[in-house]
């Protein structure tokens, strides 16, 4: 059976991006999904002296042993003033030093959400433009805008946002 892993790009308690990973990931069909809190892989702030003093955490060893036993990965990014949130940033420059081109060419659904009426889409652009250097496949992108709206219950209620996430979680099956 295929395996995909998910996570959200986010250490809060309360991510309403893992909200959103994990309702994407428990979407897609006939496989076995890991999700992935960034809690349990805690790093220390990146820097080049450090990694030459202290070497590669084993956490960053870990998570990118993770993505190599994947078939598939579902992200869903926070955004923090318009930008990538400092856990994934320094998480992401730790896989990166381990191995540029870190997302390995797996499918990958690409999302964000946010309380506002954007969505998090200055992160999805961020990544979008930045990911595929490090041989991401992005096969899908989701950005749900108004999250206490349009997410009651560990769903998404409103049916229009709802069914686009339905044909990107498909490309991405297909796509595995």
């Amino acid at each position: 059976m295929k395996q995909i892993i998910a996570f959200a790009g986010s250490n809060s308690s309360e991510s309403i991006n893992k909200q959103l990973t994990t309702y994407a990931a428990c979407l897609v069909k006939d496989v076995d999904v890991k999700i992935l809190d960034l809690n349990d892989f805690e790093l220390p702030i990146y820097g080049q002296d450090l990694h030459k003093k202290e070497g590669i955490p084993q956490n960053a060893v870990i998570f990118l042993d993770l993505l190599k036993k994947s078939d598939g990965i579902i992200i869903s990014l926070a955004e923090n003033n318009g930008a990538y949130s400092a856990v994934f940033k320094n998480l992401f420059d730790w896989l990166s030093v381990l191995e540029q081109k870190n997302w390995l060419n797996k499918p990958m659904l690409l999302m964000a959400t946010s309380p506002g009426a954007r969505g998090g889409q200055s992160v999805l652009q961020i990544a979008l433009d930045r990911f595929p250097r490090h041989d991401a496949d992005i096969v899908g992108t989701f950005s749900l805008p108004s999250f206490n709206d349009n997410f009651l219950e560990e769903k998404i209620v409103n049916k229009e946002l709802n069914d686009e996430l339905l044909i990107e979680i498909n490309k991405f099956q297909i796509s595995l």
